[in-house]
């Protein structure tokens, strides 16, 4: 399938994974920033966890239902397949990764470790690479069958909703099914603040991802007779009209300000190949004031402890890209055209579809059988009380 492939085209998508692979750093650090102190060692632990059974998941079960493919044979013989393919499997789990780190900043502070581990085993190993298969593998006819209907298949080229809407959409089920942290919401309808712990670390959380977001944004191209300019300045101008907005309808907070730039980086993923820069400021703008909105909302008025804000920030912002695409990608707005509306309206809504099913059937069985929520102590105490430890040896030896 790819033996033609050269080895720069090896290097190129191998110096994409590294960058995605980095990202997650990223993920871990807006995290820890963001939970409270107690919770940080967790945060850190929990992410690096997640990425390896993420790994072993995606490696046996996930890449070949997504694209056919398993790495299985003896080793003589794995030796001689092209690298080009073994470098795009590492390519393509850092973006399968992504998708329990988003989670993670959903359920953060409440979570029991271990059962979080198995729940991102199942979601990377069989939820997430159905989705996957569909639109970027054109699994069982369905970009086939879209064409057909309405000239055009479902675009996504980086991701908005392959990966973010997914997570985002995972995650939602996950933070109803959890319930809210103790104390978070009061009887008498009162709201208890939860502040972030340190901006310092959320804001270099947040510049890590910026940063590998153009490796996940440009080398999604996966070779590089396809790379495109195109790509790396709708991604920066997407990054800037998020910043702006968050900045302006969030009254200069430094949490909605990074995570502005995030959310417009969500959302240019799915177009950002086929728009006009102009287009992908606009959709970052509004991916700005999107998450804003919707984070203030789902917290204050619907109760709904999103810790990270995952499900405005991935879910909502991912789904726009999705919607976007379909706008901004087409030559009546300046786009490169190749896109059809109804098309993405379609592949978004079946994304959604199958992660939301996915998250709530997940989540709702470890609920019923090993249980999900830490007991109050484990809470009151900081995460789960195994890792907990480890945060207080450190804490009681530098004092000492």
């Amino acid at each position: 399938m790819h033996a033609t492939k050269t080895s720069a085209d090896v290097l190129f998508i191998l110096l994409g994974a590294i960058l995605i692979l980095a990202m997650h750093a990223g993920f871990a650090f807006l995290e820890l920033g963001t939970v409270r102190r107690k919770n940080q060692v967790n945060a850190l632990v929990k992410i690096l966890c997640d990425f390896a059974v993420s790994t072993l998941a995606y490696f046996f079960i996930g890449y070949g239902i997504a694209y056919g493919i398993d790495f299985l044979a003896p080793a003589p013989k794995l030796s001689e397949q092209s690298g080009f393919e073994l470098t795009r499997f590492f390519f393509l789990l850092t973006f399968a990764a992504a998708v329990p780190a988003i989670v993670s900043g959903g359920i953060a502070e409440r979570a029991r470790f271990y059962p979080q581990l198995f729940a991102t085993f199942v979601l990377v190993g069989f939820v997430y690479p159905v989705f996957e298969r569909i639109a970027w593998n054109n699994g069982w006819g369905v970009q086939d069958w879209l064409s057909r209907q309405f000239g055009a298949g479902f675009h996504d080229f980086a991701g908005s909703v392959v990966v973010h809407a997914v997570g985002g959409w995972i995650a939602l089920p996950a933070v109803l099914v959890l319930g809210p942290r103790h104390g978070r919401y009061t009887r008498n309808g009162e709201i208890a603040a939860h502040p972030p712990s340190s901006i310092p670390f959320l804001a270099l959380g947040a510049w890590i991802l910026v940063v590998g977001w153009f490796g996940f944004n440009v080398m999604s191209a996966q070779t590089l007779d396809k790379i495109s300019g195109l790509v790396a300045i709708n991604s920066l101008m997407a990054m800037v009209g998020g910043t702006l907005a968050a900045l302006v309808l969030g009254r200069n907070d430094p949490g909605f300000v990074h995570n502005g730039a995030l959310a417009g980086l969500v959302a240019v993923c799915a177009g950002s190949d086929v728009m006009h820069p102009a287009g992908a400021l606009v959709t970052g703008a509004v991916a700005g004031g999107m998450f804003v909105f919707m984070f203030t909302y789902t917290q204050n008025r619907w109760k709904i402890d999103d810790v990270l804000g995952v499900w405005p920030l991935h879910g909502l912002c991912g789904t726009w890209g999705g919607i976007a695409a379909g706008i901004f990608g087409s030559s009546a707005l300046g786009g490169i055209g190749g896109v059809s509306f109804v098309s993405q309206l379609c592949g978004t809504a079946l994304g959604i579809a199958i992660a939301f099913g996915g998250g709530l059937a997940v989540y709702g069985l470890l609920k019923l059988t090993i249980g999900l929520r830490l007991t109050h102590e484990e809470e009151f105490n900081g995460a789960d009380l195994s890792i907990h430890k480890i945060a207080a040896t450190a804490e009681h030896e530098t004092h000492w």
